[in-house]
């Protein structure tokens, strides 16, 4: 690290107490440069290091979130500051197997089955007390008692908004989403009550090691209705059938979620990755909105 990381390693040693002896680069990071960092005591650590406004004390206190009131395997975080995250390194290497698509889904089951009062929330709602990044983009919270008038309002519309400003899609396509908001009640039926959600399971937050999962990275958190989570696992094909049959021993998939409400739960990250990329998400959110019949 050069530059400015004069100042970085002398933070991570004031925190640590001990100094960096050489560092990589690692591959990700959306609004930040990520290095593996080896110190003179023998730890290894990964460092997030950003300009002012990177929000990466939010990821920290996602982190800190998770490790707090969950038993998710998170990385411990050592500085969760707005230009620097610095984090324990998880040993990782090889991929899951079955065994491991099993053991997934028993973390995430476990995970899901966290109401907000379990956490010491004050209600049992969707949502969360603070706002939270997805990707690096602004994920606002607040709590609602309605999936459905949560999914719309600060998802799919805020989604779609942002994409709109951002020059990623038209006003038509904001005005599709929106009329669809509004027929999420009979759309969703009967919601699960709220559970904690990782928020973000694509393979390359799934650190795999020994058949198992080692550990779980860049989150987005919030209470939700779990069968949003299950979706995005579907989207990028993270986990496949193993992951699912054992889910549903631990917490039975409601009837419809294959057939209609995936596709209604994946506009969101299909609009979330239409506000990153363009192209090829816009035309599958216009598509999926075209199945769900808006």
């Amino acid at each position: 690290m050069s530059g400015a990381a004069g100042s970085i390693e002398d933070r991570i040693q004031t925190s640590l107490g001990a100094s960096i002896e050489r560092s990589e680069r690692l591959s990700g990071g959306c609004v930040a440069d990520v290095r593996l960092a080896s110190l003179a005591d023998g730890r290894r650590i990964v460092v997030k290091a950003g300009e002012l406004g990177s929000k990466l004390d939010v990821e920290g206190r996602m982190l800190g979130y998770l490790a707090e009131h969950s038993s998710l395997p998170v990385p411990e975080v050592f500085i969760g500051d707005d230009d620097l995250l610095v984090m324990a390194y998880i040993e990782h290497g090889g991929g899951l197997g079955t065994s491991g698509e099993r053991h997934a889904a028993e973390i995430l089951a476990a995970l899901h089955n966290i109401k907000p009062t379990d956490a010491g929330e004050a209600q049992n709602a969707y949502g969360l007390g603070f706002d939270t990044l997805i990707g690096g983009l602004p994920q606002p919270n607040g709590w609602d008692d309605s999936w459905a008038s949560f999914f719309a309002k600060r998802r799919l519309i805020e989604m779609a908004e942002q994409s709109a400003q951002a020059g990623r899609c038209d006003r038509k396509l904001v005005a599709r989403v929106e009329v669809l908001s509004g027929k999420l009640d009979e759309l969703i039926g009967d919601a699960s009550p709220p559970g904690l959600i990782h928020g973000d399971v694509w393979s390359g937050n799934v650190l795999a090691g020994k058949g198992r999962v080692a550990g779980l990275i860049d989150p987005a958190i919030y209470f939700a209705d779990p069968e949003v989570e299950l979706a995005f696992i579907t989207l990028f094909s993270t986990f496949g059938r193993a992951f699912f049959e054992r889910y549903d021993e631990l917490r039975p998939i409601r009837k419809g979620f294959f057939e209609t409400r995936r596709d209604l739960y994946n506009l969101f990250p299909l609009l979330v990755h239409t506000r990153l990329f363009g192209g090829g998400y816009l035309a599958s959110v216009e598509r999926t909105l075209g199945t769900l019949g808006f």
